[in-house]
């Protein structure tokens, strides 16, 4: 019998070992028509222009793209993002020399050389504004970039000068320089051709088409540059496409009916069009009107290998305290990592799956993690001994993510589909449905904040968007039973729902899209007002046994003998009748982020002078003096996975993929520096990414029809 916890490895396995075929994209003829020059896996590759075996040309850990020959074929210009984002080089291919040509922070998208070859032709979004792309020339020996078409309040790409400079072929408005992988359109990436004459003092536009039916792209001059071919997706399929300067109707040249279409590239004599189609090049030969694939089979080593060491200081997230404050989980590069939280070091890879994990919660015991993990293709509820490194499968049957402790640790709540509240015991047993709702799109439907146990863990509170689209909080018995709402606020967002550790209010934090967020207070009992004079009345009593509201640090076995002796928490009541007017806003601008063990200080999240902090707020009704916010962090990164220590002195969170901890009291702040170093194996995470995408439209479309595409066909095409 296979264990559940091997089928995603085995998945992935059996994916990565199916034969594929590389895919080869944006291709380009060399000056005679002779040879194709392409790109495969960020390297660049030629082949001859009848097929064959491909020999590597261009080979760096960086991705190199869009080749384009010289016109006497002596040099290869080409995007590499060796750089930064994106620049262009100039390879000179007799002696191997390669010179960096521009300099810019953004991407530089090569565009065409020039018919002397004396200038290169690109675009850039870098000097315009909201992102619009600009033209622009440089000498293929270097120097500084030049404006060819610079319209402020216009995008402008893809540029093709004709034969004698004067005038440049391009492509304009609409986003199709970003989307020009989108299938299909919208008004937005509508995009034309147009004609920029340069040869006088202004740029003079002509438009050669108005959009309005789709997109027109790649445009390329013909040997007599009286016409330009292009891509047109006329009917939501690209096809080859060619029109007249001077007059004429467009004419389409290529009749596919399903594909794409991509890249295309025109030899020096305007015989042959060579482009992208189905992840392989094809070919259209000018003179008789026909296209075919080019079989192409890659022969060379590129420079990134498949497997490799990696040693992670930085990239923490979903941090995770134990009850005994002696380690910290989290999770990095899609796994789960424990590590010391006094001094770091090195740390422990509990989960070596494939697929992403994430949202881990420990166990009363300290030694046991829950999360959520991606098995097969859906994400279920795992357990693991972290000392052991054994794994138990919790939950099967549906995308469970958002594991909530119950404050006695014998039952974790979670969110099954997006719709679904849900209940099981930590050894895996009992798993039943409390309540439904709308918790958001699987997989990321909330989180365990969205969820709230009371003391006596009698009952769950949670958050659900539910009529007319706000965000509420709702009760249900943990025992089963009808949920009830307990806010009735009109809001677009929530989030953070807390049980103060005597059963008596809860909090949580809800705002709208433009307006400030607020933290709620909701009283489950008629607040009865409380004086200091109490507090000496109180030295007289007899002082209860003191309940934390926090998990005992107990294995499976103690907490049984435990329960004994320790005294039960007092019940939690919930007075139903006029619990609509007894919400109460705390404070505003500010994000909910935990509760002190003794629910007299809640931890915040906000911003002083625009940069992200942490803060204190005493919700005593005893206190002195009057609440106000009290800063404890002064870095400036953004803070998440904020909480207290089971003590209560100590905050912690992560910045900027660190673990950080600061001292309540004298908010002096540490970094907890980690070490976590696994084989990352990157063909097994190229598999899992392309399933966890698949699995996530699958999950998450807005149709579940998917627009009548058969979805599991597209898995195995595209795999």
């Amino acid at each position: 019998m296979i264990r559940p916890t091997l089928l995603f490895l085995l998945s992935v396995q059996v994916l990565a070992a199916q034969p594929s075929r590389p895919t080869l994209i944006e291709p380009s003829l060399s000056p005679d028509a002779r040879e194709i020059v392409f790109s495969s896996g960020g390297d660049l590759w030629t082949v001859a222009a009848n097929g064959g075996d491909a020999r590597l040309l261009v080979s760096h850990p960086a991705t190199e793209s869009r080749p384009l020959w010289s016109p006497d074929g002596s040099r290869l210009a080409f995007i590499s993002t060796r750089s930064g984002n994106g620049d262009i080089y100039v390879l000179t291919l007799a002696t191997g020399a390669l010179q960096r040509i521009t300099f810019d922070d953004g991407l530089d998208q090569l565009g065409a050389w020039s018919r002397d070859g004396q200038w290169l032709y690109f675009h850039t979004s870098s000097r315009d504004i909201a992102g619009m792309n600009d033209v622009y020339r440089v000498a293929s020996s270097g120097g500084t970039p030049m404006v060819v078409a610079g319209d402020r309040y216009a995008s402008e790409y893809w540029p093709a000068p004709s034969r004698d400079g004067r005038t440049i072929a391009i492509t304009a408005r609409g986003t199709t320089a970003g989307q020009w992988w989108r299938r299909g359109h919208s008004h937005l990436d509508e995009s034309e051709l147009w004609l920029v004459n340069v040869a006088g003092n202004q740029p003079v536009y002509t438009a050669v088409s108005h959009g309005g039916d789709g997109k027109e792209q790649w445009p390329m001059w013909s040997a007599d540059d009286k016409s330009l071919f292009y891509v047109r997706d006329t009917a939501g399929v690209e096809n080859l496409w060619t029109r007249g300067i001077a007059s004429g109707a467009p004419r389409r040249l290529t009749d596919f009916r399903t594909g794409r279409v991509l890249w295309p590239s025109i030899a020096l004599d305007g015989s042959a069009i060579v482009f992208e189609r189905d992840f392989g090049i094809w070919r259209y030969d000018v003179g008789s009107g026909q296209a075919r694939a080019v079989p192409i089979t890659l022969r060379g080593a590129p420079a990134v290998a498949d497997a490799d060491r990696v040693t992670l200081t930085t990239g923490a997230s979903a941090l995770a305290l134990s009850p005994d404050g002696r380690k910290v989980a989290f999770v990095a590069r899609g796994d789960v990592w424990v590590t010391g939280a006094k001094d770091g070091g090195d740390a422990v890879r509990v989960s070596a799956n494939v697929g992403p994990d994430a949202q881990p919660v420990w166990l009363p015991d300290s030694r046991r993690l829950v999360y959520s993990s991606k098995r097969g293709e859906q994400l279920h509820l795992v357990r693991a001994d972290v000392v052991s490194l054994q794994e138990t499968m919790l939950t099967s049957g549906g995308v469970d993510v958002a594991p909530s402790l119950s404050r006695d640790g014998r039952r974790i709540a979670y969110l099954r589909d997006g719709r679904a509240l849900r209940v099981v015991d930590v050894d895996g047993t009992n798993d039943r449905q409390l309540a439904t709702g709308n918790f958001g799109r699987p997989p990321f439907a909330g989180s365990a904040r969205d969820m709230a146990w009371s003391p006596d863990n009698a009952w769950i509170a949670f958050l659900s968007t539910e009529e007319r689209g706000f965000s509420n909080v709702y009760i249900v018995p943990a025992a089963g039973g009808q949920k009830r709402q307990a806010s009735f606020l009109a809001n677009s967002f929530a989030g953070s729902v807390l049980w103060s550790a005597d059963g008596q209010f809860l909090l949580y934090d809800s705002s709208q899209r433009t307006e400030r967020a607020q933290i709620v207070r909701i009283d489950l009992v008629p607040r009865t007002p409380r004086f200091r004079e109490d507090q000496f009345r109180d030295l007289f009593a007899t002082p209860p046994a003191r309940d934390t509201g926090r998990a005992p640090v107990a294995s499976d076995s103690t907490l049984r003998d435990s329960a004994r002796t320790r005294p039960a928490p007092r019940r939690t009541t919930i007075v139903w009748d006029g619990l609509r007017q007894r919400a109460s806003v705390l404070l505003t601008d500010f994000g909910l982020e935990d509760l002190s063990a003794d629910g007299k200080t809640v931890l915040l999240t906000g911003e002083s002078a625009g940069v992200p902090s942490i803060y204190t707020y005493s919700i005593d009704p005893l206190a002195r003096e009057r609440p106000t916010p009290r800063q404890l962090t002064t870095t400036p990164g953004g803070k998440s996975a904020v909480q207290y220590s089971t003590d209560g002195k100590e905050v912690w969170f992560t910045e900027a993929g660190r673990i950080m901890s600061v001292v309540a009291e004298s908010r002096v702040a540490r970094t907890v520096a980690f070490r976590a170093e696994l084989e990352a194996d990157a063909s097994a995470e190229r598999v899992a990414a392309f399933e966890e995408g698949w699995a996530y439209q699958r999950d998450a479309f807005y149709d579940p029809a998917m627009h009548g595409a058969d979805w599991n066909a597209m898995r195995a095409q595209f795999a």
